[in-house]
Parts: structure tokens; sequence; C-alpha cells
């Protein structure tokens, strides 16, 4: 890392008018060094002691704060401002800064910020990453990072993983930007060009990584030709139309990632496309519905096999023989083989691999992808090679045009050139040597301001759904009679309303919260915690959800959390369980699992099959250290499954960099 106060993260003359850091691979050394000393900086705890002795210089830089005037203490914001704007994050000036921030907030927010956040703002300005504990406040300590860089004049991007936390984060925060004389600009999916533009001028600006990313890819367009840093400011001097101007960002300088794990991660084992509407015609159209077709009238098993492990659909010999005769008679395109093998194998996925209400759903007469990690739709995304067409005519829906690739990136280059970058999450420990690895950036494990009253019951795995939505809802009405609010967290939107459905029936009043009701995700979080609610959430509780308490609550025990089905991350869980026992308020949390789940039926070898088989009973659960071992295994073979397919994807970008970088960069 570049030492502070040495280092100038804005445009200017210095690093050009749209700075980024160039990507260089890593080399095998590189890569074990940072995975071997994160992994030992995450277990050692190695920072703790200097970022104490950093929260002892913020106490006593701001003892007099509290005497201040208003106008006084507005004096000393705007020599704060000067010094920094000078000196950069020079570590001589962080303590005082950080307490002034601190004072503003209690004046503005009434929150003052704990020492503990105190230590992971210090973290996130040393380029690493801070992993808190759910409902440790992350949002709030996000603030003391963000100021101090954009108080230095450097451009500043808060970035997390949905349209809602961005708009929640700044409006929360906006009141003590302004009071530090601070400008926010929010990006959305909604914004225009020039609205755009606006809020990536601003100081501080929230966005969400898929928003950020396309954008850049925008600019990248824009740019493509640019020779240095130094030419776009040339150009700006001597054109009168300048590229500058059509620009939408200032380049990469200093980037919080909020919920880091989902996003770098998660997110990051599949390339971003950047896109526009092409056209779609009447033969593509004829083509798709005779590949569903005839993908419809072969036989599962003679035909055809499906291995929804590894997402695959392979032709058999007898099935492969039947589609070339089939394509025969078809003529046109189907007489070439391979072409002919591409469509059918195409629509069987379409057909028996990608399901509604699971991978996607249809709104509007529209089919919308669901991303697994988060529960939303993504509704500016669409599956190539024809297969997004191939399920609109499955589902009955209009054929829409296919997009046409502009540019493309993958999360682990595109973060990569930030010149400083830092996150933050409460689920980091599992990836940190990956995180080390990819992106450089070191995982330190900040302490809880309140000890966890949080609970964990004992995880029930039935042998078959049915089962297990059975004890759900008996779970569900105990709690209900208790007066205990319940959350209860489902892998996709057809098990959320297969168990809402099953609620009415015995005439339980609750809320569902998944990619249909995403427009009222604001008002549902904030009716969960009322003594007796009862709501039903896919992924989209997961991150970054505060559900406030009702008074009475605590005392019957805090909220408590069910999980129906295990993520491929565990993670991905433990962030469904923080939606409870936030902040040292009491909680509890279990787990209704059934042999049949998702993650168990694609993931479960032989041996475990045979040996649950002998333990399983129609009506009861599995012993407690079978059912343990069965979903550690699968979870274990998922995640591995994921880093292999990240390990892929970074692979991919290396070497189109190679082979394009004859015409320059390869996005």
């Amino acid at each position: 890392m570049i030492a502070a106060g040495k280092t100038v993260y804005r445009p200017g003359l210095r690093l050009g008018a749209y700075p980024e850091r160039g990507v260089a691979d890593n080399g095998w050394f590189d890569v074990l060094y940072e995975r071997v000393s994160g992994y030992i900086a995450t277990r050692l705890r190695l920072q703790e002691r200097r970022l104490q002795a950093f929260v002892r210089d913020v106490n006593r830089s701001g003892e007099s704060l509290p005497g201040l005037g208003e106008a006084d203490f507005k004096r000393r914001i705007a020599a704060l401002g000067k010094v920094l704007r000078r000196d950069g994050l020079a570590d001589r000036h962080l303590a005082m800064a950080f307490a002034i921030v601190r004072e503003a907030s209690d004046r503005v927010l009434g929150m003052r910020h704990y020492d503990v956040q105190l230590m992971a703002g210090r973290v996130l300005i040393d380029g690493m990453l801070a992993e808190m504990e759910t409902g440790e406040g992350k949002t709030l300590m996000a603030t003391l990072p963000a100021s101090v860089a954009a108080l230095a004049g450097i451009p500043v991007h808060v970035i997390t993983v949905n349209d809602y936390l961005v708009a929640r984060d700044a409006e929360n925060m906006s009141p003590l930007y302004d009071y530090l004389g601070l400008t926010v600009g929010v990006i959305n999916a909604q914004l225009e060009e020039a609205e755009r533009r606006s809020a990536y001028a601003a100081d501080i600006t929230y966005c969400t990584n898929k928003t950020l990313v396309f954008d850049y890819l925008r600019d990248r367009l824009q740019l493509k030709d640019v020779q240095g840093p130094l030419s776009l400011g040339a150009e700006k001097l001597y054109s009168e139309t300048s590229r500058l101007d059509r620009v939408l960002m200032r380049g990469l300088c200093f980037g919080i990632v909020d919920e880091a794990d989902s996003v770098l991660v998660d997110e990051a084992g599949t390339p971003l496309i950047l896109s526009r509407g092409g056209q779609v015609s009447e033969k593509d159209v004829l083509l798709y519905r005779q590949a569903v077709q005839l993908a419809r009238s072969l036989g599962q098993g003679e035909d055809f096999t499906v291995d929804e492990k590894l997402c695959q659909v392979k032709l058999t010999a007898a099935g492969t023989q039947r589609v070339v005769s089939a394509g025969q008679e078809l003529g046109g395109q189907w007489r070439m083989r391979a072409r002919c093998e591409e469509l059918v194998s195409c629509a069987l996925s379409a057909c028996y691999l990608f399901r509604r209400d699971r991978e996607y759903l249809v709104k509007d007469g529209q089919v919308m992808i669901i991303d697994d990690f988060t529960g939303r739709v993504m509704a500016d995304r669409k599956w190539e090679r024809g297969l997004h067409q191939m399920i609109e005519i499955k589902e009955g829906c209009e054929v829409s045009p296919p997009n046409e690739v502009l540019a493309r990136i993958s999360y682990q280059k595109f973060f990569r050139r930030y010149l400083h970058l830092s996150g933050m999450t409460g689920t980091a420990r599992e990836t940190a040597a990956e995180l080390g690895a990819v992106y450089g950036l070191k995982v330190v494990k900040i302490p809880t301001h309140h000890q966890s009253q949080l609970q964990r019951q004992a995880d029930r795995m039935y042998p078959v759904q049915g089962v297990k939505w059975g004890r759900v809802v008996a779970r569900v009405i105990e709690l209900h009679k208790q007066q205990r609010p319940v959350l209860v967290g489902t892998r996709s939107v057809a098990d959320s309303e297969t168990l809402s459905r099953m609620l009415e029936r015995v005439g339980l009043p609750h809320q569902v919260l998944n990619a249909r009701q995403d427009e009222d995700e604001a008002q549902l979080v904030a009716q969960a915690g009322q003594p007796g609610a009862i709501t039903i959430a896919t992924n989209m509780a997961g991150r970054g959800t505060d559900i406030p308490l009702a008074p009475g609550v605590h005392e019957r025990g805090g909220l408590h959390v069910i999980a129906t089905e295990r993520n491929s991350a565990r993670r991905i869980d433990r962030q469904l369980f923080g939606r409870s026992g936030r902040q040292g308020a009491p909680g509890s949390y279990e787990s209704i699992l059934a042999l049949d789940d998702r993650i168990v039926s694609e993931h479960i070898p032989k041996f475990l099959q045979r040996l649950a088989a002998r333990y399983s009973s129609d009506r009861y659960p599995l012993p407690k250290w079978l059912g343990k071992l069965v979903m550690a295994y699968c979870q274990h073979k998922a995640e591995l499954q994921q880093r292999r397919q990240r390990k892929a994807l970074e692979r991919m970008d290396e070497y189109l960099g190679r082979m394009l970088a004859f015409s320059g960069k390869a996005e």
C-alpha cells in the first residue's frame, strides 16, 4: 500500500481527469502471499492493538469539540477540509478528522460513533475489509471514511447490493454530509444520463455494484482510445467537444463496498455484459419455437439426462440421433449438426433446468431473472444464446429481441481498478483468503459493541419437504401464540408462496416479501418486528435489512428466524440469522430442513444417501449428528463449485486480455 499522505486519490494533473489503477495479472507467488497473509491477519487479529491506540487518539482529539458553539465548530470543519485537501489522508490528521465527523453525527443525527465503529472506519481508510457482526452499525460507520475522503476532495463511491439499501442509506446519512458541507448523489436504474452524471459529480455517491459497473463500461466505450492520464485533460483544453463532457464518472478513486462478500465473491462468478437491444427476426422466432417443440418431444432418461448439480443437460446417443434426424427434415440451420445439437440442448435447459419462480418469474408478460443470492429481480438482464427467448416461448410470452454485446468485464478486474478499495460486511472470514488473493483486501475482525444475546436452537432435518413444511407451520403457530415476531426465510419465490398458502389455510395473518413485492419492501420490513408478526421472505431480507422491534418484543424473546432451506454458502445463512439479536437485543434462530431440499439433492453423495435412508423416518427428523454431517458436506461442495466458477471467470478475463491486447483493453 502506498503510504498515506503521499497518495493523491483524486483527479488532477498527477493522475489525470479519469484516474484508475492499471491491473496486472497476479503471479502464483503474489496469490499465495496474499492468501497466507490474509488468513494469518484474520486469525491472529494483528491490527487490534494498533486500532485501539487509534481510538484513544480520536477520543483525546475530540475532548474539546462538544464545548464548541456552532460557528466555531463549522470553522473547525472548514479548516480540516483545507488541511486534508493539501496533505491527503495523512496519519497525523486522521484522529482529529474522525473526532470531528463523530461530533457532527452526534449533533445532527443524534448518533455518536462507538469505539468499535472508529476502529472499523480506520480499517477502511487503510484499504482493508472490516468484518463487523450484523447489526453493529456498518451504515453509520461508513460515514467516517466517506466523509474524511470527501473532505480531502476525493470522489467517493459507497457501493451496496440493491436500490433499496442505496436509497435508505443515502437518505439517512445525508443530513450529516450536508452539515459537513458535502454533496451526496444517489444512483438508481431509472436515472437519465444527465442525472447520473450529476450524481457522480457529487462528493459522495451511493450506488449498487451492477449500476456502477455498467456505467463504467459505458465510460470505457467513450474512452477506448485514450493514450494516457493526461490526454483527456489536454483534449479538454484544446477541443470544444471533449469526451470528458460525455463520461458519467470521475474515475475510480475511493470505493467503499458494503456487503463486500456478496459483491466481491458471491456475484463474481458472472461477468458483467453491457448490451443494447437488437432485433429478432421471424426466422429466429420460428427457430426457437421449433427447438422448444423438439425438446418437449424427447424423453428424459432415454433421449437426454439432467444433471442439476452441474446445471447441465446432455443428449444421449439415441437422443442425438433422433435430433439430427428431425433436423434433416426441418432443413435450413437444422441441417448443420453442431447448430442442431446446440439449439436443442439450449431448449432442454429452458424446459428442465430453469424453473418459474425459482430462477425467474413472469411479471407483466415478461420473463425476469431472479438473482439467487439476493432474491431480487434483475429486470435489465437476459440470458444469452437464445435461452431467454426459449424460456419466453415456454411461458407463452412475447419473444423479446436478444441483446447485442457492447462490452464486458468481471467484478474481479473492475474492483482491482480502484485507486483505493475497502469494504465491510458481517460475514467475511470464510472467504478471507480469496479476498486477499484476488483483490488484495485483508480482513480485519472488529469486536462487538454489545455482547450478543442471539440464541441458536437445534436444527432439524426431515426426510421429505412435505413433512418439513408441516413442521414449519406448526412452529410458526407456536411462536405466534407467544406473540413473538417470526421471520421465515425461503430460497425461492415458489417456496415463499407455498408456505403462504399453508398459513392462509390455518388462518394465520402474515406478509410475504419476495421479488413480486420489492416495491413494498420498506413497509414490509418496518412491520416485521411487531408482536405476533409473521413475515415470509426470500434472500431479499438477508442483507442490510434492519428489522426494528416494537415495544414489548424484547421481553418476549425478540425476533425468531426460521430457515427452511440452506443456501449454497454458509455466509448467506448467517446473514439471514443476523436479522435477529442485533446490537445486543434478544433473539433466536433455527433451521427446519429436508433431505430433498435443492442443495442436498444436488450435492449429496451416495454414501450419505444410504446412511440417511437407514436412519430416515416418515415423521421424525434425522439424528442431529447426521443432519449436520449431510448439510456440512453439501454446503462445502457447493462453495467449492462456486470458487472454481469464479476462478474460471478470472482466468477467462486474463486470457481475453492477452488475446485482445493488440486492440486495447479487453472490455
